[in-house]
């Protein structure tokens, strides 16, 4: 509660470089409280790094704490997000809603404090971090979507759109190969709007960096293309402060500010130690500490009046900037009311009205047509009446089918292009669309399924955020052919329905595409996965089966032996529905009642009702064989003990796609094969 918080009796009347290392130093204490508290966590980096992130927070920072999700606010993101403590002091301390008792909880069951900050748990955390690098290259993503945006809505006079990005990674974040991709690529894109501070204290969990990380790193930003500056004292806040001025006088050019700081700062035995990287300090280190600073030894999460005055201000300047900005928008709205209307649908997160009329329709009377050129189609539909949806691909735009034909790049200084090219760098494309949907973009990336492998953990992040992400997957099997095992993706469908949240749609046939992308796209409780074929696949007479419609439900029954109960039920997704299509109906000219579900996502499945579920895949058929070119690890639940699973259980082959598919028995008439064996007749 508040009401605990206890205060100093510190005499009025500091000076301003007094209360500056009063404020500096609550920082610092409130995370070794919290941390010696819990009995785990890292106290360290919030001791070095807490002069840089006052400074930032107190002089430069647009916010309102009073309303966190202030449109235009500067995003602060901690890339290094186990230094958790340093950006939960800042929260209570500005006045968002962090009690004091969070802090207390810190790293306990049921708190707002986890070990590492989730995105939106307490308002005012950006993003989740935590995995090192991944806010890095969330923050790019958040440049890209401020400049996309102010592009699109501002107009001369009236900039409505011209918040910053700041971030604070450390030395981890910068081994990681993910904070590679994306400052090339911020650097690339010349994205001036990021303001990125290393936090430089030469110290991992084994010790010293020099025993992995000897590269000069500031002429490696200097080469991607960002403006350098370096604070050789990172207790100088004069120093910091300038190289803040300078990195916002930037044009052309990401900005990262290399601090020079001291992990443990003040301890007077663990300073500089890898000790005070991920480990209480000890009480009596704490207590050392404490004299060492000049700090109160009791009582612990003391928050001078001082310095929660001081931080206050936060709390009055927060609504002035947001109520300057709101006078700005009135003016807009009179001037550019079309432009308004669709800027209020953005914050809302509302879509147009009426969108999903552009959704394209394909008749069974069309050539056949692989679901990657399907998708093509149905995204250059619908993109002109949505102007939030976005994206590109890992070099592969072409191969994937995810330019929108009529639209720019997204190139400096046009920054209000469409289209992306975001180069070979899938780990890096995957945290720049996370920091995009974060920003209320529709963004999507895409590249070859078997790829997949290289952005996974941020396709988890997204998923655990339940952000509004969408990744296109083509060549999404062994299908693909020629380029054989290392492109052939055997493991990965299974692999991407075990990430919870992470909604996967493997569309079989055009129209089955066309509902996905509508899924996708209204789609609001996380990030989506396209897995779309790089062979043709005939398009299914939807005059004879059922709608393709079914796919919002994930599963449906596509064919149904003639209004009899089911003898066996046939299940299958994406290009294997169209030999099992085959297989049932010659089961069906047998004589033999089968049913044939198409179960394009397991994932919206498992969300409809028991009744539902039961309706499609009734109890009491017990005989049933699912269809997948992948592994059939995982079938079990649908198949039960009575059924069986074809699928892939080795890496594939090298060849043109229809040996593959006839070398591996994914034809009609050995589906009918296994359908008989199973039937015993």
């Amino acid at each position: 509660m508040e009401s605990q918080i206890a205060t100093s009796t510190t005499t009025p009347g500091l000076n301003p470089s007094q209360l500056d290392q009063l404020c500096i130093n609550t920082i610092r204490f409130l995370a070794v409280d919290a941390v010696q508290k819990a009995n785990s966590g890292h106290p360290g980096m919030p001791m070095g790094a807490a002069p840089m992130a006052y400074v930032l927070w107190t002089r430069f920072l647009q916010h309102n704490p009073a309303n966190p999700s202030w449109p235009n606010r500067d995003r602060f993101v901690l890339s290094a997000g186990h230094g958790s403590m340093l950006l939960y002091s800042l929260l209570h301390l500005t006045g968002y809603d962090m009690p004091m008792s969070e802090l207390q909880q810190f790293r306990q069951w049921g708190s707002k404090t986890p070990g590492h900050p989730e995105h939106w748990l307490v308002p005012g955390i950006e993003t989740t971090t935590g995995p090192l690098g991944q806010g890095f290259g969330n923050g790019v993503g958040m440049g890209i979507a401020q400049k996309y945006l102010a592009a699109h809505f501002n107009r001369p006079g009236h900039e409505i759109v011209d918040y910053k990005i700041y971030a604070i990674a450390g030395d981890g974040c910068l081994m990681e190969g993910i904070s590679s991709e994306a400052a090339s690529l911020a650097g690339h894109l010349r994205l001036d709007n990021l303001i990125y501070f290393y936090d430089d204290n030469h110290i991992s969990i084994e010790g010293s960096t020099d025993l992995a990380f000897t590269e000069d790193r500031g002429k490696r930003f200097e080469a991607y293309g960002w403006f350098v500056q370096k604070v050789a004292d990172g207790n100088d806040l004069d120093a910091i402060d300038a190289a803040i001025r300078a990195a916002q006088a930037e044009c052309g050019r990401p900005s990262i500010i290399m601090v020079r700081t001291h992990i443990g700062y003040g301890s007077p035995n663990k300073h500089d130690t890898a000790e005070a990287h991920g480990s209480p300090l000890g009480v009596e280190e704490v207590k050392l500490t404490k004299q060492n600073l000049g700090w109160p030894l009791e009582p612990p999460f003391l928050v001078p009046d001082e310095a929660r005055a001081h931080f206050r201000i936060a709390l009055q300047k927060g609504p002035q900037r947001e109520a300057a900005w709101q006078a700005k928008l009135a003016e807009y709205r009179k001037a550019f009311p079309d432009l308004a209307a669709e800027w209020d649908r953005f914050v809302r997160g509302e879509l147009p009205s009426g969108w999903q009329a552009k959704i394209p329709t394909f008749s069974h009377t069309e050539k056949p047509m692989a679901t990657r050129q399907a998708s093509g189609k149905v995204l250059n539909a619908i993109s002109p009446v949505l102007p939030t949806l976005l994206g590109g691909a890992a070099d592969l735009a072409p191969s994937t089918d995810t330019l929108i034909k009529g639209e720019k790049d997204f190139e400096y200084p046009n920054y209000g292009g469409r289209n992306f090219h975001f180069g070979v760098r899938e780990h890096g494309m995957g945290a720049a669309i996370n920091g995009m949907a974060l920003s209320g973009l529709i963004p999507y990336g895409a590249t070859f399924f078997i790829f997949s492998d290289y952005l996974r953990p941020t396709l988890r992040l997204a998923a655990l955020m339940e952000t509004h992400s969408i990744f296109v997957f083509t060549h999404d099997s062994v299908f693909l052919g020629e380029d054989g095992p290392t492109h052939e993706p055997i493991e990965h469908l299974m692999a991407c329905r075990a990430i919870l949240h992470l909604c996967n749609i493997r569309p079989a046939d055009a129209n089955e595409t066309a509902v996905a992308w509508r899924v996708a796209i209204e789609h609001k409780n996380g990030p989506v996965a396209l897995m779309l074929t790089r062979q043709v696949l005939p398009i299914i007479d939807r005059t004879k089966y059922a709608s393709a419609d079914g796919l919002e439900k994930g599963a449906y029954v596509l064919g149904d032996a003639q209004g009899k109960t089911p003898e066996i039920i046939l299940i299958a997704t994406g290009s294997e529905v169209a030999p099992t299509l085959e297989a049932y109906e010659k089961l069906t000219s047998e004589g033999i009642a089968a049913r044939l579900v198409s179960m394009p996502s397991w994932d919206l499945f498992e969300k409809q009702p028991q009744a539902y579920r039961d309706q499609v895949l009734p109890p009491s058929v017990t005989v049933r064989l699912a269809v997948e070119a992948g592994v059939s690890f995982g079938w079990e639940k649908y198949v039960g003990p009575k059924g069986a699973a074809h699928g892939i259980d080795r890496y594939g082959a090298s060849a043109p796609y229809k040996v593959i598919a006839e070398k591996l028995g994914f034809t009609g008439a050995n589906i009918a094969k296994l359908a008989h064996e199973l039937l015993g007749r």
